[in-house]
């Protein structure tokens, strides 16, 4: 175990999982611009292509969460709904509050097989991050600038084009809009306590908005809202880095689910309803750290094959022309040669390790800031 442990903490092993990843998800981004002609014949077979060629990328950091870091993750929800999970739409509500908290998100859909298709809300400007930025674009993720004058009418669009979607989704909203700081959290609650709302401890004032335009275009295609409540035993604060180098976590997950028939369709009365959504994700929150537990009983949830065996087909296929290609260059005695393969080390690491900077929370948004005036409506 700790030879295990040490090799995972090398740097060589690091590059081989960059290599990999970036070189498949090129790959996969350039098979799916070739979709391209098939959307003109037929949407719903491009849909299914594009389906499973994004589970071909996204498996991969699951991959890395559930097989090489070993990270587990505890299931507390109700054994009566949990059947249901998997075989139906849903909006997926779940905090904002550790770097890897979407990958958890996606490890939670893989294990009810639907992380192929499932749907984000996320900010624009990822779109034009390479491999999964590209991947997001031909699955149809919903993207926004965050000005909701703008976004009101493309988010309403791009919600109602998931209407006739071939396959079951799950769409992960973030309703907070950006992960919790200390620093965003003395904001948002100087502005509940501007507007005569409750104060919360673990979480920032939800963004209304976005999720009564979210359940509005989806009433009728999503069944129910999973209130997904995620916590880290010990006070970890996981990260990319640590799941590359091996580290193993215990996340705890809490999935309460709402039926959408349930939540209110006025606007006003919806925005009441996630605020107090968020009075009870709060108090779930102050249970577990009294208790290191969430409420109600938990349901198992192993992770699955599919993600290792992906990983293990990409590297097969992309590992041994990548050796021969090094051992030729640096069997030449080429001084440039050699600096070539050197460069192309470097290369992979900094662009894998920029990818992973896009996800730490101190690279999140300027929340509150002078040229991002706070608005949580």
């Amino acid at each position: 175990m700790v030879l295990l442990k040490l090799l995972k903490s090398q740097f060589l092993c690091h590059l081989v999982i960059c290599y990999v990843f970036l070189v498949s998800g090129i790959i996969i981004n350039l098979l799916q611009i070739c979709t391209s002609p098939v959307w003109l014949v037929s949407k719903q077979l491009a849909r299914r292509i594009n389906i499973t060629l994004g589970y071909c990328i996204s498996s991969q950091l699951v991959a890395a969460l559930d097989w090489w870091s070993g990270t587990e993750c505890t299931l507390y929800t109700d054994p009566k709904t949990s059947p249901l999970y998997g075989k139906e739409n849903a909006i997926v509500v779940l905090n904002h509050s550790y770097d890897i908290d979407f990958l958890c998100g996606w490890a939670f859909c893989d294990r009810f097989g639907v992380l192929g298709s499932s749907k984000v809300l996320a900010k624009r400007e990822l779109s034009y991050v390479p491999v999964i930025g590209w991947m997001w674009y031909f699955l149809e993720i919903v993207f926004c600038k965050r000005k909701w004058e703008e976004d009101r009418r493309t988010v309403a669009q791009s919600l109602q084009n998931l209407r006739d979607y071939p396959e079951n989704f799950w769409f992960l909203l973030f309703c907070e809009g950006t992960r919790f700081t200390p620093k965003k959290h003395q904001i948002s609650m100087q502005v509940a306590e501007g507007k005569g709302l409750p104060k919360l401890k673990y979480h920032l004032l939800p963004r209304t908005k976005g999720f009564w335009v979210t359940v509005q275009n989806l009433r009728g295609t999503a069944a129910a809202v999973y209130d997904s409540t995620l916590n880290f035993r010990n006070n970890d604060v996981p990260n990319l880095l640590g799941v590359l180098n091996g580290k193993k976590y215990h996340a705890d997950l809490y999935v309460r689910r709402i039926p959408l028939e349930s939540i209110p369709e006025d606007e006003a009365e919806c925005a009441a309803w996630l605020h107090q959504l968020y009075q009870e994700k709060d108090s779930f929150q102050e249970l577990y750290a009294q208790t290191g537990r969430f409420p109600g009983p938990t349901v198992s949830s192993a992770c699955r094959p599919w993600p290792l065996i992906n990983w293990l087909f990409w590297a097969c296929l992309l590992l041994y022309p990548l050796g021969l290609l090094l051992t030729q260059l640096t069997t030449s005695g080429s001084a440039l040669a050699i600096s070539a393969s050197v460069a192309l080390c470097l290369t992979v690491s900094l662009l894998l390790r920029w990818m992973i900077g896009q996800t730490e929370i101190d690279r999140g948004s300027n929340y509150g800031s002078k040229e991002f005036p706070l608005n949580n409506n």
